[in-house]
This record gives structure tokens, sequence and C-alpha cells, in this order.
């Protein structure tokens, strides 16, 4: 199970966020609904329980398929045309096209805003932080301009295998070294790894082809993407959630208003509709929230 704290306020986040982790390099996920509340931390694809019968091979060329169909339609739409798949993909996601793409933040506050401007009355909301180091896209094509620089690999646990009936994967034998969180003295650290390895330009062509979980920064995407500090999770196993122990959960309980009390507190601190969501859409959101949800 991963660890987990309850905050009821702004100021109980901020002290678990200084205060309890110690993580080089976290990455965030605001969630207005919690994993065992029937949203599981999983790329949007995954979602799709039919897909979960495919095999790997069909499920591969689903995928490829599906991608090409959208860079299809992409010429004439976009100012800046993507230069390979992992940007074709990365615009695919944030246009709402289900993919093997996760949607995280380096902003704790950013994360804390979605997992509470959309919370409902009744329902706890969440704040997931990722425990284990994963591998950055932009490291591994510097890395193949330099084969002698060492990365750090990552273990999968976000896809270890359940069981032999119905597990996509069972066809893949991997080799991995195996990192969990841990809890020591009220702080959490992802062990260090036990063996490097390297990771050239051709480990990364086609996010379909990777061998685990990668970071994505994006590119040209959207101005909503930088003024989110949004990266995506790229999966290796996009049809599994990630594993309880690869992550801490940040619960934000829904009692006596939290939700709404930590939003006017996140807006002192420019996390608001507006800023994050900086086009029309964002002003007509932030707009109907300072008028009509706040009296």
């Amino acid at each position: 199970m991963s660890a987990e704290f309850r905050i009821s306020s702004f100021e109980e986040f901020l002290s678990v966020i200084k205060d309890e982790l110690t993580l080089k390099r976290p990455y965030y996920r605001g969630q207005s609904k919690r994993n065992i509340d029937g949203y599981p931390l999983m790329p949007s694809i995954g979602r799709f329980k039919h897909l979960k019968h495919k095999g790997l091979s069909e499920f591969y060329d689903f995928e490829c398929g599906i991608l090409d169909t959208f860079a299809n339609h992409v010429v004439g739409q976009v100012n800046h045309l993507p230069r390979n798949d992992w940007e074709y993909l990365a615009l695919a996601q944030h246009h709402g096209l289900p993919t093997r793409f996760m949607d995280w933040t380096t902003n704790p506050l950013v994360a804390l805003y979605f997992a509470s401007r959309n919370a409902k009355l009744n329902t706890d909301s969440a704040v997931y932080v990722l425990t284990k180091e994963v591998v950055k896209y932009n490291e591994i094509i510097r890395n193949g301009e330099n084969k002698h620089k060492d990365i750090e690999p990552v273990g999968d646990l976000t896809t270890e295998i359940k069981g032999e009936e119905d597990d996509p994967y069972k066809d893949f034998e991997l080799d991995e070294s195996v990192e969990t969180a841990h809890e020591a003295e009220g702080e959490f650290n992802p062990l260090p790894s036990t063996n490097k390895f390297n990771l050239l330009k051709e480990d990364v062509k086609s996010p379909f082809d990777i061998s685990q979980n990668i970071i994505y920064d994006p590119a040209h995407v959207s101005p909503r993407i930088r003024a989110q500090d949004g990266v995506f999770l790229a999966c290796h196993h996009p049809l599994d959630p990630i594993d309880d122990n690869d992550y801490i959960e940040i619960i934000i309980k829904h009692e006596k208003n939290n939700h709404k009390k930590i939003c006017k507190q996140l807006e002192q601190y420019g996390v608001f509709d507006k800023q994050l969501f900086p086009d029309l859409d964002g002003m007509a959101k932030w707009l109907k929230y300072k008028e009509f949800e706040t009296v």
C-alpha cells in the first residue's frame, strides 16, 4: 500500500511538502477523486477495459494506428508540426485523445489546485507524489550524444505482472532492478539504484517502444502546459495502474469546505484558473468562479 498523509488546510499541505518529502526530483498529480474511489493512477488509455483483451502486438498496432490517424489531421491545424511520435502523442494527449501519457507537474501548488478546484462536496480528493526516480526523455537524448554517461535505471513497478491469464504483457520478460519507496523517520526517499545502464536515442525513438516509464517534457504543445509546469509520464505498461509502492498520497479531507478554502488561498499565491489556463476558456472559468461560485 502507498503511504499517505491527511490534510485539512493549505498550511498543512505546505508542511507535508516541506518537512516530510525529501525527493530529489518530485512530480505531483492532483485528482478530484482518489484512486480508491474509482480513479486509479493510470493513463487515460488504460481506462478502457476492452483494450485489456488485446494481445501485445494487436495493442501496439492499435496505438500506432490511432496516432497515424491523428497525425494525418494535424496538418493545417497547428503552427508548428510535431517533429516525432513523442510530440505528436503529446499533442494528442493535450487535445483529449486517450494515450499512454499521464499528466503530472513539477509544481505542488498546481497539483493542489487540480485536487481542490472541482472536488465534490462530500468526497476527499488527493495529490499524488511519485517516490521513484524516473529517467527523463531529455537525459536519454543527451546520453545518446555521450555514450559513456550513465543514467540511473527505473524499475517498472507500475506494471508489475499480477497474473498470467489476462495479463497483456505476459510475453515480455523484464530484467529490471526493483526499487521501492520506504519510510524512515517520517521521511520518504526512493531507494538508491543498485546498477546502471545506458539508454541511447534508439531506445526512445517511439513512445510505443519504451522499456520503462519515462518523464517527457513536451515542447511547443500549449501555453497551458507551460503555465502548469506540466510534464508527461510515458507509461511502459499503459493498461495497468501505477504500483502502490511508487507513490505517496496526500489526502485533502472534504469537511468544513476545505476545498473552497484552499482554492481561495491558492488564488492569493497566483494559482487560479486565469493563470493556469491562459486563454479565453481560463478567463471564463475564473470569472465563473469569482462571480458565481464564491458567493
